[in-house]
């Protein structure tokens, strides 16, 4: 049908050439996430803190990266890093750096929400109880900001999986990299690329309806 032709594709295809970028983009996604979350909670916490020389250089952090596209920031660090330190560090490497520092502004807006969206009466009973600020906020505070936007902040992480393909323009060996590959040593590109749309979508949607479900489970603990 249409001059498609999928049976190229077997197991030790995607053994070999797909195999190895989908290990990839979990990994960047999973390391993007879990920095992302860490530099975007100290940064939403330097926006509330109310002092100025740390409010104003999250402000302009969050807001500079968050008004840039994601692909112009993934060539400048490609491009910059190397310049800066004197030597090339791999794109793969690159990809991860620029996607922790990337995605912490986007999870310190919903880090923020969560912070906020805590009563101020219970951190002033924890002040009352003798805690100082960082008990109150590491104790209190924190642990339900997370649970309040964990949707969201799950929600997040799979746009982040989705923009794992844009490394593809620095060369990292991403899933959408081994199956363009893949496509091009059969001389089928057309039925790989229909292909990893397929997966991508199945990926995201079902990590979506997961999402679904969590929420509505937070909602009724609520």
């Amino acid at each position: 049908m249409f001059g498609l032709d999928f049976s190229f594709l077997n197991w030790d295809v995607i053994r070999s050439y797909v195999a190895s970028g989908f290990y990839f983009s979990i990994q960047l996604t999973l390391v993007a996430m879990i920095g992302g979350i860490a530099l975007g909670t100290v940064l939403a916490l330097m926006r509330l803190s109310g002092k100025k020389w740390l409010e104003v250089p999250a402000t302009i952090y969050v807001d500079t990266l968050r008004s840039i596209p994601l692909v112009m920031v993934i060539m400048w660090f490609f491009l910059i890093i190397p310049f800066l330190i004197g030597r090339p560090i791999g794109a793969e490497l690159s990809a991860i750096i620029t996607f922790t520092l990337f995605e912490a502004a986007y999870y310190s807006e919903i880090m923020r929400a969560g912070i906020q969206s805590v009563p101020k009466g219970q951190v002033y009973a924890g002040y009352a109880v003798g805690m100082n600020y960082g008990q109150t906020t590491r104790l209190i505070v924190l642990p339900q900001a997370f649970r309040n936007m964990l949707p969201v902040l799950l929600t997040q992480t799979i746009i982040l999986f989705q923009d794992t393909s844009l490394v593809y323009a620095i060369g990292a060996y991403d899933l959408l990299k081994g199956f363009e590959i893949a496509g091009k040593n059969f001389n089928r590109p057309v039925e790989t690329y229909l292909v990893a749309a397929v997966v991508y979508f199945v990926i995201c949607f079902s990590l979506s309806m997961l999402v679904r479900r969590l929420q509505h489970k937070i909602a009724i603990i609520r």
